[in-house]
């Protein structure tokens, strides 16, 4: 393409020469227009599209260095070149200085070097061109991230921020420029609080990537403390020489918190914010090591709430929550720092005295938390009388570890309940009752799948969009000839306990199998089945080969069976869950997280394991009707639709019972929910019937 030349000069023989040595270039083509004035030059730049500019300061209408600068003005981006005489270069030099490429001597335009040397200025005032664009579109696209981007030379000063990176640290660019970087970007460790140092330090000395260890806080000029997590490289020039260094931070504050709270939920009760199970047992065996050197002696009081039952139905699980929260605060309030008041579950409490020397003194403690919980509790416009039936278990007389002590202690309060609750009871041996029931039911559930006795109900999800069936879950149920209808909660325990729950469970998943096929047989075939898979199933060493067994037996279409686990099956071996998780996700089976949010909570597993279906634990759901739904409670809830949003995951929300929680989900787009009231559980014609009917849409 060739190069445009705008000539300004009234010079006829200057311009000839220009043409003649321009014209006859070796390196041409040069295509040169000619303008006699200033004036009708600017009006020519104005047109655009001129290569380079060769103008004579003594022009008519301008002359010296004010014709240069009202040129340089308008075509500020387009190279210009001075012809000028020999011994008249004084100006020429000047102009060098505001901005013109150079000068050409009169006499000389006939030197071959001359259109060499315009080829050469106008070519690199393309690469500069090409430079300054590309410095452009990075200097917006860096200011233009969220991530903070800092870069140093190589004496550790600052020399760029981008616009994050000025409103994390708290410094402008211009302020930061030239200081040291441990100066602009201030790190501290989160736990210890002491200095760090920056990541770029050591990559000045080692010229290898290099990026923070543990928690780092990037403290601002203005004192606000950060977590930030960052990455940093070298930065070499074109001879791969270590010119400087780069860090790119961002400010994870959101993550923490949610990290913490997740953290806090896996160790804490939801509602009353006490100690878990978990939590609990770990303190039990911190206890009993301590108790070996200190010579101390922990106990253990089981307590159970005396008519919270009635209580809760007659005023509601929203009544029933708050009374516990109640509870709670006062036994907080009757035992030393030291100790532990946990939530065991619905209205059960464990208080663990870690320091007791004598095991006698647990009485003094217990006849302090049954007086505290004999003052009415005023809530509302209710006055609630609740006690509390209290078993006491000592180490290491009834337990050397925690599971036994909370059992003995668990034994000795349901024996408080049998002697007229509202006392306290020590753990003795042949308070063997509850013993005597498990061997009962194991009994008789090891006759019970031979004579045929389990039963399957489905209940419905529902897309609480739509308000259609998107399928449903299988849920065991037992027909004793003697006992009637037995629910889970009764045998599921004692059968996991005694290994009784595989061939249980392989049953299960055979008869929802074989009922999904029955249905696509009489025209419904769109209806998935969720079957929930316990611990020790999911770890049997041949339970995928029996599921395997059963789908090719029964003929399913395995994208219609979804398996439920809980968060603590599948954290119990991560590597080997994935791995199984893995070989039924091939086959097209879906994999569901049931009660998510009360087992490990431990975030790293949702990118682990191929999840499909995150299912709200109903205790979240239930807490959205007792008024903190728009609190702490339903804060969970939406932290959970969030999360599998982003991660692609279908959220199911259980335990849905009145309209207040359906409008809260709906209106936070979780995509189904499950519970009373769309349906309660029902056998197999029943559901059979609700889907034939296409209810509810």
């Amino acid at each position: 393409m060739p190069y445009r030349v705008l000539i300004l000069s009234p010079d006829a023989h200057d311009v000839g020469s220009l043409r003649q040595a321009l014209g006859n270039a070796r390196d041409g083509p040069f295509v040169l227009e000619h303008a006699a004035t200033l004036s009708d030059g600017l009006r020519r730049i104005e047109g655009g599209q001129i290569d380079v500019i060769l103008v004579d300061l003594l022009l008519p209408d301008s002359q010296g260095l004010a014709c240069f600068d009202r040129l340089h003005a308008a075509a500020r981006h387009t190279p210009i070149l001075i012809l000028c005489a020999p011994d008249d270069e004084a100006d020429a030099v000047e102009t060098v200085q505001r901005g013109a490429q150079g000068w050409l001597s009169k006499g000389f335009f006939d030197n071959y070097l001359v259109p060499q040397s315009l080829r050469n200025i106008i070519e690199r005032m393309k690469v500069e061109r090409g430079l300054y664009v590309a410095q452009a579109r990075a200097e917006i696209t860096l200011n233009s991230i969220g991530d903070a981007v800092v870069s140093v030379d190589m004496a550790g000063r600052v020399d760029y921020l981008n616009i994050a990176a000025e409103l994390v640290c708290g410094w402008s660019r211009e302020e930061a420029r030239g200081r040291p970087v441990a100066e602009v970007i201030d790190l501290v460790d989160a736990d210890s609080g002491r200095t760090i140092t920056s990541p770029v330090d050591a990559i000045l000395h080692t010229d290898q990537p290099a990026s923070l260890s543990g928690n780092a806080i990037l403290v601002s000029s203005q004192g606000r403390r950060i977590p930030i997590e960052d990455s940093a490289a070298p930065i070499h020039d074109w001879d791969r020489q270590l010119v400087g260094a780069v860090m790119v931070f961002r400010d994870i504050s959101d993550t923490v918190a949610l990290t913490t709270k997740m953290r806090h939920l896996a160790q804490h009760d939801f509602l009353t914010s006490l100690p878990n199970r978990a939590l609990l047992s770990d303190r039990i065996t911190q206890a009993i090591a301590m108790s070996r050197r200190n010579d101390t002696a922990p106990v253990l009081l089981f307590l159970d709430l005396d008519k919270f039952k009635h209580i809760n139905d007659s005023l509601g699980h929203a009544m029933g929550d708050r009374l516990l929260q109640a509870v709670s605060q006062r036994l907080v309030a009757c035992v030393r720092t030291s100790d532990t008041v946990s939530r065991h579950g619905g209205d059960e409490f464990v208080i663990l005295l870690a320091n007791e020397r004598r095991a006698r003194d647990a009485a003094l403690a217990a006849d302090k938390v049954l007086l505290a919980l004999s003052a009415p509790f005023v809530i509302d416009t209710h006055e609630l009388h609740t006690s509390t039936s209290i078993g006491i278990s000592t180490f290491p007389l009834d337990g050397t570890d925690a599971a036994t002590l909370i059992k003995n202690a668990d034994t000795a309060m349901y024996h408080a309940k049998d002697l007229g609750r509202n006392n306290y009871q020590f753990f003795r041996q042949d308070m063997n009752t509850r013993a005597v029931e498990r061997q009962l039911v194991e009994t008789n559930l090891r006759r019970a799948l031979g004579r045929a006795e389990f039963r399957l109900h489905y209940q419905p999800k529902v897309d609480l969009q739509t308000g259609c069936i998107t399928g449903v879950e299988a849920l065991l149920r037992w027909e004793h000839p003697e006992w009637g209808l037995v629910m889970p909660e009764r045998f599921i325990t004692i059968a996991e306990e005694c290994g009784l729950i595989v061939p249980i469970g392989r049953w299960v998943l055979g008869e929802a199998c074989a009922q999904l096929v029955r249905w696509r047989g009489i025209g419904i075939p769109n209806v998935s089945v969720a079957v929930n898979i316990s611990a020790v199933e999911f770890r049997h060493r041949d339970f995928f080969t029996h599921a395997l067994e059963i789908f090719d037996a029964t003929g399913v279409d395995q994208t219609r069976i979804q398996l439920e686990l809980t968060e603590s099956v599948l954290m119990h071996d991560v590597a080997a869950s994935a791995l199984l998780l893995a070989k039924f996700k091939a086959m097209g089976v879906q994999i569901a997280v049931d009660d998510f949010g009360t087992g490990y909570s431990s975030l790293s597993y949702l990118n682990e394991f191929p999840i499909d279906v995150l299912k709200i634990d109903q205790s979240f759901v239930r807490a959205i009707e007792s008024g903190t739904g728009a609190g702490r409670n339903g804060a969970i809830v939406i932290a959970v639709i969030d999360m599998g949003k982003n991660l692609h995951q279908r959220v199911i929300a259980e335990g849905v019972e009145d309209e207040a929680q359906l409008a809260f989900l709906k209106n936070h787009n979780c995509n189904e929910g499950q519970g009373f009231l769309f349906s309660h559980p029902v056998n197999a014609v029943q559901m059979q019937a609700m889907l034939g009917n296409g209810w509810p849409c």
